[in-house]
């Protein structure tokens, strides 16, 4: 299992909870090891751009679509999650990696300054996901994952796995085509529900 190093991830507590569900993760900048990678997880922190600059600039933009062609599982994580979607709306319009058909465009904003929803999103959170992923399908209604956005992966709908209500919209907040699969949520910070879920992509 390859974790992506492109200086945009937060590397250290993602090892350390793959390694707590068995996995055996290599942190890698390494176009090579994605050649032979059995799964890949694709994190990512800060704003969609920039990332997207880490990426080219670390030559991995070609071997991670060549993965993903091949069918190899991939993970990714928060802006890892952003990235894998055609066009991102953060700081002016980005290329994504157009994996999956879609925009990342900033939370829907409340009417109400004293109730609404603050952008942007942090804390833990219920989401609603698709029952038959085989990832986020070890999610019940009752689980609480960990959230830090403020933009969001408004994916097509047939590409859409788990949903947030966030100042009365529902807001795509995984996305699933074939064998990738993004969350914007963080599952090495979700306690149990995200080892959960990080022991059920380690099991693919």
């Amino acid at each position: 299992m390859i974790v992506v190093d492109y200086g945009r991830g937060n590397l250290f507590s993602l090892k350390q909870a793959l390694l707590h569900v068995g996995g055996a993760p290599k942190i890698s900048s390494d176009p090579a090891d994605l050649a032979t990678a059995d799964k890949i997880v694709f994190p990512g922190v800060g704003a969609f751009g920039d990332a997207m600059d880490g990426l080219r600039a670390a030559g991995l933009v070609g071997p991670l679509k060549d993965a993903i062609a091949r069918g190899t599982p991939l993970l990714g994580i928060c802006v890892g999650c952003q990235l894998l979607l055609s066009l991102g709306e953060e700081f002016e319009t980005h290329q994504g990696l157009d994996v999956i058909p879609g925009r990342v465009a900033l939370l829907p904003r409340g009417n109400d300054p004293q109730r609404s929803d603050r952008i942007p999103n942090v804390g833990w959170r219920r989401i609603r996901v698709n029952a038959e992923d085989p990832v986020l399908g070890t999610l019940s209604a009752e689980d609480y994952v960990y959230f830090v956005h403020s933009f969001a992966p408004y994916a097509d709908p047939d590409f859409v796995a788990a949903w947030l209500d966030y100042n009365g919209r529902e807001v795509p907040v995984a996305v699933r085509r074939e064998s990738v699969l993004g969350v914007q949520f963080h599952p090495e910070k979700s306690g149990d529900a995200g080892l959960r879920l990080l022991e059920a992509f380690r099991k693919l």
